[in-house]
């Protein structure tokens, strides 16, 4: 690993792996199967400031370097993916709002996030644009100081318990190109005109609501216009989601880890034939290829991430390593089932959690499709034969 953590940000991720196990991996397969949310656990992840982890400190949060803010979601993912999903969503609305907030939003807003007073949802996918966000139907109409929002926004997690919303809508329906008639706002509950139609029951991801949420004439401050500036709204979302690919790349390797060290433990002791499990070729090639992948996973979350650390664009970096972190856990998680046999099918063990958690990450985040995409797109940019 290239990246050196230092003392501080050593203690950290000790701090947070000593919670993990102490009071997270003994209760979480109870709180999952009866799709529980972990309100004492949250509580807890306020006081040792999670929900500070990517705030600029002089607004109460940690800044952790984005190398250390995956390790964090990495380590989360491999005991309970669900906790990374209330973490997740919250990061990137502090993330678009510490980097494009005006002062008066961020000195209004950041401490209040980063204490976990209030916890952030993003509303950008709607019923019939998820991956494209160009297609969002969302309007947002400005009338003297107010904006009035109408539209649907689906698939919103921390939609019910959030009370901040970052909302992406259109404030210019004739723009050309779409995205210039974009704009973001952040938006906290309490105003009529917002419906929480329906949580939407899910194969896994369980314990945090996955939500359909209407908006019908509900009213926004335009002092919360995310930057004061109508149209840049598109280009703040994307640059949140570029984090975002990070942390759903990196809950991947920890879900992956999970499910390697789960069927490597099980192979030593599981016997067939006269000998451990471990000791047949077979089984030996599941775990050799496993753990490369892993490795793999790891060192490409490493690399983008320490190029955003440096200030740079890294949609190529991200978008690799999103795609081959989440492919990995979903193979990962497969193969620990064949490994453990009936009791990788059992609710007994945990693997079966790792199997129907996986697939959410090759679909959100943009999904794997769309990963490719982008990476091919950047890379006929960097090998152009005539760079513009």
């Amino acid at each position: 690993m290239a990246y050196q953590l230092d003392e501080e940000e050593q203690l950290i991720l000790a701090t947070v792996k000593k919670f993990l196990e102490q009071e997270v991996a003994p209760v979480a397969a109870e709180l999952e199967h009866r799709n529980e949310y972990p309100t004492e656990i949250v509580e807890r992840m306020k006081e040792i400031n999670l929900f500070g982890a990517n705030v600029p400190e002089e607004y109460g949060g940690l800044e952790l370097s984005y190398t250390l803010f995956a390790m964090i979601f990495e380590e989360i993912s491999r005991v309970w993916m669900g906790l990374a999903g209330i973490l997740g969503t919250h990061t990137v609305l502090c993330d678009v709002l510490a980097r494009f907030g005006t002062p008066e939003q961020k000195q209004r807003f950041l401490p209040l996030l980063a204490r976990g007073e209030k916890r952030g949802a993003i509303c950008l996918s709607e019923p019939q644009a998820g991956t494209d966000l160009q297609a969002i139907r969302t309007t947002a109409e400005r009338r003297a100081d107010n904006y009035f929002i109408n539209g649907s926004k689906m698939w919103i997690t921390n939609g019910r318990r959030g009370e901040m919303l970052l909302i992406l809508a259109k404030t210019d329906k004739e723009a050309t190109p779409v995205y210039t008639g974009m704009s973001a706002f952040i938006a906290e509950k309490g105003e009529p005109g917002l419906t929480i139609s329906r949580d939407i029951d899910k194969l896994g991801y369980k314990s945090l609501e996955t939500c359909e949420l209407l908006f019908e004439e509900f009213r926004v401050p335009a002092e919360n216009l995310i930057g004061g500036t109508e149209g840049a709204g598109f280009k703040q979302v994307m640059t949140g989601l570029e984090a975002e690919r990070l942390n759903v790349a990196a809950r991947g390797l920890g879900i992956a880890r999970a499910a390697f060290e789960e069927a490597i433990r099980y192979a030593q002791q599981r016997r067939t034939f006269g000998k451990p499990i471990c000791e047949h070729q077979t089984i030996q090639i599941k775990l050799a290829e496993m753990a490369t992948k892993i490795e793999a996973s790891r060192l490409l979350i490493y690399s983008a991430a320490e190029k955003k650390d440096q200030g740079e664009r890294c949609d190529l970096e991200a978008g690799m390593a999103k795609l081959f972190a989440t492919e990995t856990a979903q193979e990962c998680a497969l193969e620990a089932m064949r490994i453990l046999g009936g009791n990788g099918y059992a609710k007994d063990f945990p693997v079966e959690r790792y199997y129907r958690d996986a697939p959410l990450l090759i679909i959100g985040g943009g999904t794997n499709e769309l990963q490719r995409l982008i990476i091919a797109r950047n890379l006929l940019k960097k090998y152009a034969l005539n760079p513009v």
